[in-house]
């Protein structure tokens, strides 16, 4: 494991929406390793945990939550060029696998974003919602930190928001590829880092969107 690691208090700056990417499985009847995306990094009991109680803090500081869904249709038209790497046929519209994880629960006033690529951000109305919510930082949790994470984070980036992605909140492919992935986006932002501590400390402070 590398030396990545958080520097400093969350600072959660402005406006912020916390971002729920990909995190998927309906109520879990697939093993990981068997859902066309190989996932070799661990400790995915406590991850759920700190992601669930990151949730619920969001709510009761009255920072919005916005929820991501990777769906490809059966015929996988529009799954592109992701079958071009490690991954399998994943996240097919229908199957009970797909929807979000069992142990979550969006909310009918929450926005619920389907996707068809990486990024939160390609092809989907996120800009639209950030721009309603005036946000002016981005938290993220889910997976995978070096693939929707990563370009998830680096596209918010380019929109110009302060992105925080909760390092012990995200889960990439290997931890070789978590630890990378992070390294790549604290280079383009150096207060990127941040752990789910440091959020539920900011959280009490963040600014509500009007």
């Amino acid at each position: 494991m590398t030396d990545i690691a958080p520097i400093g208090p969350a600072h959660l700056v402005g406006r912020t929406v916390l971002i729920v990417v990909d995190i998927q499985g309906g109520a879990g009847t697939t093993p990981p390793e068997e859902g066309g995306i190989p996932v070799l990094m661990g400790g995915r009991a406590e991850r759920r945990e700190r992601v669930r109680a990151l949730v619920d803090g969001a709510r009761a500081a009255g920072v919005p939550v916005v929820w991501i869904q990777e769906v490809h249709k059966r015929s996988l038209v529009d799954i592109g060029r992701e079958l071009d790497g490690a991954e399998g046929p994943h996240c097919i519209e229908g199957d009970p696998d797909t929807e979000i994880a069992a142990w979550l629960d969006p909310q009918p006033e929450e926005f619920l974003i389907r996707k068809r690529r990486y990024s939160a951000f390609f092809g989907t109305e996120l800009e639209i919602v950030l721009k309603a919510y005036k946000a002016d930082t981005v938290v993220l949790v889910g997976g995978l930190t070096d693939v929707c994470i990563h370009y998830t984070a680096v596209d918010a980036h380019q929109h110009d928001y302060r992105v925080r992605v909760v390092t012990d909140c995200v889960a990439g492919s290997t931890q070789r590829a978590h630890d990378n992935a992070l390294e790549a986006v604290q280079y383009l932002q150096r207060d990127a880092l941040v752990t789910a501590a440091d959020v539920h400390a900011s959280l009490d402070g963040a600014p509500v969107p009007a």
